[in-house]
């Protein structure tokens, strides 16, 4: 028989196996590592949290839930108690730090198991394809199982041991809409993970096998069970010695859930929605803003009138907002609007700064004298609050008693223009009337603007910090001393106008701070509106500035509700609290006596002196005449010496008898009215006469 010998391979055949087998490999690697990149796990989904708002040394105010409704907080480990983490990855996966996110041992001890007896006797999930579940939901089939495997090693290409866990720990549900440890120890506990009893941790560790069913609040026997069941399983594995299993077996359930801290309601909805959902460092301070909130709502419990407030606290020294309420409650009326946001008439606040510029100006002191009598500003003739006048008055009488005349006059004199011009320099949206010729007027004096209490409070923050005014600070990460303010005035005025203001007559019932060892001394202001729409109290002192608004949300009027009566009572119990926490510091110094080196002793000049001023008629109305053309007594007063009187351009004789000029008419038109004092100083007045 013939024999073949085997015939040599040709040449490269032995290598082209390997090369194909190699190229095969890099193939799927690469379609693998495709795919991979065109479908990654999904984890955005652990950017969907719940926000939370703390206090600037970590207590939690108020916390918001997710758009599905689920209260989800961010784990991290460090803050965690560690002895609960080792008793969950030994229940629920003992070689977590072994496998690539799924563990064959388990995979081949659970297909034995259920070959073995017909069903499935045990799952071989590990925590992190628990974590692909929870991040992608389906129904639990083979399918599911082998998708969540895939997952779990995508996952595990991704993050680290420490992130998976804390994304587990985020993730696991405890029954109804809580989801994740942190989550989970608040509303069951009443705490944070950081230390948990024995009891406490096995059933965190219980609930997410089944949360429905073994909820505490709902199911107690079937948690008592299941609790029980894990610390036989940690006694086992030797996490927990058997006493202490027996003892915590028997550990008394949560019976109900606890509430949330629910503080700083409008303050936290702001900063909770203004970034990306999670926790938010605020500047408040708890302990004051919950005896803040407590103190305006039983404040206002004495109204019956539909009246809510609210009020807002600063720390001077870096502008941190310590306390603020935005209403009396959600259940007063208009409880959802943030009023310390709201646009308001300041009244009389603004006052002090008004003086303030007239003192850089060397237009006055505190002890140059300033006439409270009648007068009128073109149109605008202001009155005093009590339709009194007190004649010839000190600079510091005029602010302290809130007189107004002086206050326009002195608002004239500074220009109504570069007054709104530097509140607006220093940050304040000043809100004026919408006037034909846009210019700011005197009424800006008395309130004929709008501004917010947290404007008020930047200002009078400014005026306790040497006469810098800058932005509110409302993350505490964000405090720090001011290094852009604007100077409003020097440091020397803002002195003067603080001593002026902690001068100002005592409230009624109130002792002064000079005669209480205890007590703030306050330089404060109140204000009340056109209407008794707005009743304000604002003042700095111990190195804090307060302001409280008092009225009704939808703006309709509280007569005899003024700001001296409504607000500052409540002003100054913010300052007694202050106090009583011992946060205050400093004194506001008496300079009563002391005045510039240059400054006016009165506050006009001769060569400043007003025009006369037209008391009849005033300028735009309408005057009847009737049938005897018995004609109009002209009336003026301010100016110096004698007036003369012209229409159109005519004079007017004065009468005989009384020397009054009455000018008579001949027909019905317009006419232009102008009175000239000795001075040359003239007004004028346009009027119409209608015939009767």
């Amino acid at each position: 028989m013939r024999r073949f010998a085997p015939s040599s391979p040709r040449r490269g055949e032995g290598k082209r196996v390997p090369r194909k087998l190699l190229i095969s490999s890099l193939a799927a690697v690469a379609i693998i590592a495709a795919l991979d990149l065109l479908f990654p796990p999904p984890l955005s989904r652990a950017e969907n949290l719940s926000p939370l708002v703390t206090d600037r040394n970590g207590e939690w105010l108020h916390a918001f839930a997710t758009p599905e409704g689920r209260w989800r907080f961010r784990a991290d480990l460090e803050t965690i108690d560690p002895s609960f983490v080792e008793r969950v990855i030994a229940v629920e996966d003992k070689r977590f730090y072994a496998h690539p996110g799924v563990d064959p041992l388990a995979v081949l001890r659970a297909g034995f198991s259920s070959l073995a007896s017909g069903e499935i006797t045990s799952g071989a999930s590990t925590i992190t394809m628990q974590t692909a579940r929870l991040l992608e939901p389906r129904k639990r089939t083979i399918g599911a199982k082998l998708v969540e495997m895939i997952r779990a090693l995508q996952i595990e290409r991704r993050l680290s041991k420490k992130e998976i866990l804390e994304l587990y720990l985020m993730l696991a549900p405890y029954g109804g809409n809580i989801e994740g440890v942190r989550a989970a120890s608040r509303l069951y506990f009443d705490k944070e993970p950081t230390r948990l009893t024995d009891a406490e941790q096995a059933l965190l560790i219980a609930l997410p096998q089944a949360p429905e069913a073994r909820r505490p609040d709902l199911r107690p026997e079937a948690a008592k069970a299941a609790r029980k069941e894990i610390l036989r399983k940690l006694a086992e594995a030797g996490a927990i010695k058997e006493n202490r299993a027996v003892e915590a077996a028997d550990a008394r359930l949560p019976s109900a859930r606890h509430p949330l801290p629910r503080m700083a309601y409008h303050a936290a909805r702001r900063l909770a929605f203004s970034d990306k959902p999670g926790v938010v460092a605020s500047s408040l301070d708890a302990s004051l803003q919950a005896r803040a909130e407590k103190m305006l709502a039983d404040y206002v419990g004495q109204f019956d009138d539909g009246a809510t407030a609210a009020l807002i606290v600063i720390d001077n020294k870096t502008r941190a907002v310590r306390a603020s309420v935005g209403s009396s409650g959600l259940d007063a009326q208009g409880g959802w609007i943030d009023l310390t946001a709201a646009t308001r008439s300041p009244g009389s606040t603004l006052k002090p700064f008004i003086y303030g510029l007239a003192f850089e100006a060397g237009y006055a002191s505190a002890d140059t004298v300033i006439d409270d009598m009648p007068r009128a500003f073109g149109d605008y003739a202001p009155e005093n609050f009590d339709h009194t006048f007190r004649g010839e008055v000190h600079v510091r009488e005029a602010l302290q008693h809130s007189l107004n005349v002086p206050a326009v006059r002195a608002l004239d004199r500074v220009g109504a223009v570069r007054f709104a011009s530097v509140l607006r320099a220093a940050g304040i949206d000043l809100k004026t009337p919408a006037r034909a010729d846009k210019a700011p007027g005197l009424a800006l004096a008395l309130g004929g603007a709008g501004v917010t209490a947290q404007e008020i409070a930047a200002l009078y923050a400014g005026l306790g910090s040497d006469g810098e005014v800058a932005p509110l600070v409302w993350k505490a990460a964000q405090e720090k001393t001011p290094e852009d303010a604007y100077r409003l005035f020097s440091t020397k005025t803002a002195a003067r106008i603080s001593s002026i203001l902690a001068g100002a007559p005592a409230l009624e019932g109130r002792a002064p701070a000079d005669l209480s060892r205890r007590a703030v001394r306050v330089a404060f202001k109140t204000g009340t509106s056109y209407g008794y729409r707005d009743a304000w109290a604002a003042g700095h002192g111990g190195g804090y500035t307060a302001v409280v608004w008092v009225g009704r949300a939808d703006g309709a009027p509280r007569p005899g509700a003024t700001g001296r009566k409504t607000a500052a009572p409540l002003l100054f119990d913010v300052f007694d609290m202050l106090a009583e926490e011992g946060v205050t510091q400093g004194n506001i110094e008496d300079l009563e006596g002391e005045a510039p080196a240059i400054a006016l002793a009165r506050f006009e000049r001769a060569e400043d002196a007003a025009p006369p001023q037209i008391i009849f008629p005033r300028n735009g109305v309408e005057i009847y005449l009737d049938a005897e053309r018995r004609g109009f007594s002209l009336a003026a007063r301010g100016g110096e010496g004698a007036r003369r009187w012209y229409v159109n351009g005519e004079p007017v004789t004065p009468e005989g008898t009384g020397g009054r000029a009455v000018w008579r008419p001949d027909h019905a038109g317009f006419y232009d009215v102008t009175v000239v004092d000795e001075a040359g100083r003239a007004s004028e007045a346009k009027v119409r006469v209608v015939a009767g």
